[in-house]
């Protein structure tokens, strides 16, 4: 009778956990894709103009070097000196810094600098743009827990070239290697630090999946920094670049390294 109660009580709680894990990702799917509809989401990303040294004018008009899709036909203009970008707009000019939130504003249009190489560039939000409008959802695999691993991490600092699909390859600091099994065979995967001080793991990732059921050039994927020198691997969080969404993002590749010579059927699908 007590053994009876006892595997009763096993099951019940097994089954509760699973539930309560269905649930973790139904929320994580929910958030990743308010997060992409946002105001200021991947999906308004409507353009990316390459700046040359000098001046770059901005606006409405169709004799901009930088031709915007509303606003006055002469908003302002993007200089850049010496690795340096000022914006002049109003009678008044101002630096602005690459890859942060410092931005120009014209009317719903938001102008933010970037840098990959020795490129400077002006991405273009729109928040009424046709991405956003027609933004239809994202298709998953259906929630597996076995793809949800603990892999040993080994420290093993150095640089990796991460090439991206503009065709530039910039050095990134790799901390070390995750060493998981999955399927029967060990597998690896390198990961990234975006910034220093990051408080996550980037990998940069291509399955056997790639091409067929999942976006061809791979996916992404986040950890938590190793504890205890070990690291979850959640692949049911595996997502698609940004320039599956947009053509004007600047996607880094997978280095070949992290081409796994297996399918991993979690996470996010091909966006169709």
């Amino acid at each position: 009778m007590m053994t009876r109660i006892w595997m009763t009580l096993l099951a019940t709680l097994v089954l509760t956990a699973a539930a309560g894990y269905q649930s973790e990702i139904e929320e994580w799917r929910r958030a990743r894709e308010e997060k992409l509809k946002a105001a200021d989401g991947w999906l308004t990303v409507a353009g990316l103009f390459w700046l040359h040294e000098g001046v770059n004018p901005f606006g409405a008009g169709a004799d901009n070097e930088i031709v915007l899709p509303d606003g006055p036909p002469r908003a302002g203009a993007f200089e850049l000196r010496g690795g340096q970008v000022t914006v002049s707009m109003n009678g008044s000019t101002r630096s602005i810094a690459n890859d942060s939130d410092e931005s120009a504003k014209v009317g719903r249009l938001t102008l933010l600098v970037i840098k990959r190489g020795e490129k400077f560039g002006i991405r273009l939000k729109d928040p009424e743009s046709a991405n956003r409008r027609n933004f239809h959802g994202i298709e998953y695999y259906p929630a597996n827990e076995a793809y949800r691993v603990t892999a040993r991490f080994v420290s093993e600092p150095r640089k990796v070239p991460i090439l991206n699909i503009l065709g530039q390859t910039e050095l990134s600091e790799c901390p070390g290697y995750a060493e998981f099994r999955l399927n029967g065979k060990e597998h690896r995967l390198h990961p990234i630090l975006e910034e220093p001080g990051a408080k996550s793991l980037f990998y940069i990732f291509k399955d056997q999946t790639a091409g067929k059921e999942t976006y061809g050039a791979g996916r992404y994927l986040y950890s938590d920094l190793p504890k205890d020198g070990k690291v979850i691997l959640d692949f049911n969080k595996a997502y698609n670049p940004p320039c599956v969404f947009t053509d004007f993002a600047t996607c880094p590749l997978p280095p070949r390294e992290n081409h796994l010579p297996v399918r991993i059927e979690a996470g996010e699908k091909k966006y169709h």
